[in-house]
C-alpha cells in the first residue's frame, strides 16, 4: 500500500484548491448516524462502517459549487462500494436525497453499476479501476453537463435535459449549487479517500 501512496498526487494541480488536510476532519461534518464509520489514516479519510455520509462545510466556495471542476484520489479494498457526490446539501440521516452520485465499486458484487458511473443517470457497466491502487476520479459539472473521467479516461458525458426531475425515487437527483459528500456504504466496504481538490469554473 505504501507504494500506491506514491502514485496519487499529494499537491492540488495548479488552478485547484484543496477541501481536506490530511490530518482531521477541519472543514467536514459527519451525518448523525454511525460517525464512527469515517476515520483519517495515513492522510486518507477511510469510510468503513454502517451507512453515514461526510459532506464538505468548509469555507472553500463557502461548500456552495455551480461549476468546477473536482478531483478525488480514491483506493478500494476488495468487495467496497462508495460514492462521491456533488450538488449535494448537508443531511443528519440517510443517503442524501439532493444531487449526484459518482459511483465507486471495483468488485462489490452486488451491485451491477462499477466506478466513474453516475448513479442510476448514466450508469457504467464497465471495470475502469482496480482493487488496492489508488486512481482519480474527475468530475467536471459546466452548466448542464456532466463529465467523469478515471484516470483519464472518460466514463460519464450526460447532459441534463430540459424538464428533467430526476430518475425515479430519487427526484432530488438535478442539477443545483450544491456541496459534496463521501460515503461509507456498508461495514463489509472499505474505501479511501485523499487529495480532495476543486477548481472554480465561470
Amino acid at each position: 500500500m505504501a507504494a500506491s501512496l506514491l502514485c496519487a498526487a499529494d499537491k492540488p494541480e495548479k488552478g485547484f484548491k484543496s477541501l481536506f488536510n490530511g490530518k482531521d476532519f477541519d472543514g467536514w461534518t459527519k451525518a448523525k448516524e454511525n460517525e464512527g464509520t469515517f476515520s483519517i489514516k495515513d492522510g486518507a479519510i477511510v469510510a468503513n462502517g454502517p451507512k453515514c455520509h461526510l459532506y464538505y462545510t468548509g469555507k472553500v466556495g463557502n461548500h456552495n459549487f455551480t461549476n468546477f471542476e473536482l478531483k478525488v484520489d480514491v483506493m478500494t479494498e476488495p468487495n467496497s462500494n462508495g460514492g462521491i457526490y456533488f450538488a449535494t446539501q448537508y443531511q443528519e440521516t440517510n443517503w442524501p436525497d439532493k444531487g449526484f452520485e459518482v459511483q465507486v465499486n471495483n468488485t462489490y458484487e452486488r451491485d451491477f453499476r462499477k466506478t466513474g458511473g453516475l448513479y442510476m443517470v448514466q450508469d457504467n457497466k464497465d471495470k475502469v479501476a482496480e482493487d488496492k491502487k489508488w486512481f482519480t476520479e474527475h468530475i467536471i459539472v459546466k452548466d448542464k453537463n456532466v463529465q467523469v473521467f478515471v484516470d483519464g479516461k472518460k466514463v460519464v458525458d450526460w447532459t441534463q435535459p430540459d424538464g428533467w426531475a430526476g430518475p425515479p425515487n430519487m427526484k432530488g437527483r438535478v442539477l443545483a449549487p450544491g456541496t459534496f459528500a463521501l460515503q461509507g456504504h456498508d461495514p463489509g466496504s472499505t474505501v479511501h479517500y485523499k487529495n480532495i481538490r476543486v477548481k472554480m469554473l465561470k
